[in-house]
């Protein structure tokens, strides 16, 4: 049976590749959303929401999936904190899988930064910085993956937002040791790609994923999608999709 859904961002780049290859994963867009489009009159024939669309529909989005029962899976990036933070309670009613990346790559590389940040933690003498390339369109940065690269790096050290360089200019001094680096290139046509770098003296760590084609990151929506159907209300991430959560356990 083809799993319904209401697909907001339907003429952005993802939204184009998860149309494409929709039905070869099982699942059939019923109800696809645009600039303009009113997401209320298709939210009762979905089974499930996904959202790739702008920062300021997400929250209506997640508003109307609520009142509805549907469940949601969020790709969008780029919210306040008064925004994520609604979002993240709307998740008690119905369950949700929000990620900043969708590809089972990137998602182990999430998993592998957080085993390496364990080992290369602050009172190691390894410096961590975190380097980013999207295409000359992306509209946030740094990107949602490298939000949350810094994030497990900042937890591993028990670092703040302030302890976060973004970008150096100028006569900036010695790098503190307390200091995660944090770069956001844009050019082209490139469709991600993401470095973590542990450097120390006299030797350096680098673990990287390049993304080539938007399928890997569609055919992981449409996977989370699946999933988050008869799930229990909840916010989850993509490792929890993949299982990885489990595994590193």
């Amino acid at each position: 049976m083809s799993l319904n859904i209401l697909l907001c961002g339907a003429g952005g780049r993802m939204g184009q590749a998860i149309s494409l290859i929709s039905q070869e994963h099982g699942c059939t867009i019923s109800f696809p959303v645009d600039l303009g489009d009113d997401p209320a009159q298709g939210i009762d024939s979905c089974d499930v929401v996904i959202d790739f669309s702008l920062r300021e529909a997400t929250l209506p989005l997640a508003r109307l999936s609520s009142v509805a029962g549907k469940p949601m899976v969020i790709g969008t990036t780029g919210h306040e904190p008064g925004e994520k933070a609604e979002i993240e309670a709307i998740s008690s009613k119905i369950p949700m899988v929000w990620a900043g990346n969708f590809s089972t790559g990137v998602n182990l590389l999430f998993y592998l930064t957080e085993q390496a940040a364990r080992v290369l933690d602050g009172q190691s003498d390894f410096d961590p910085e975190v380097i980013e390339m999207h295409h000359r369109l992306k509209k946030d940065a740094p990107s949602g993956t490298a939000d949350r690269l810094l994030e497990i790096l900042k937890e591993s050290r028990e670092l703040g937002d302030d302890q976060i360089a973004h970008g150096r200019s100028g006569m900036v001094g010695a790098r503190p040791a307390k200091e995660i680096g944090s770069h956001a290139l844009r050019g082209g046509d490139v469709v991600g790609d993401h470095t973590v770098l542990f450097a120390g003296m006299g030797e350096r760590i680098e673990l990287t994923h390049r993304a080539t084609d938007r399928k890997i990151f569609a055919a992981g929506a449409l996977r989370a999608a699946k999933w988050v159907v008869g799930n229990s209300p909840g916010l989850y991430s993509m490792q929890d999709v993949l299982g990885l959560t489990s595994w590193a356990k």
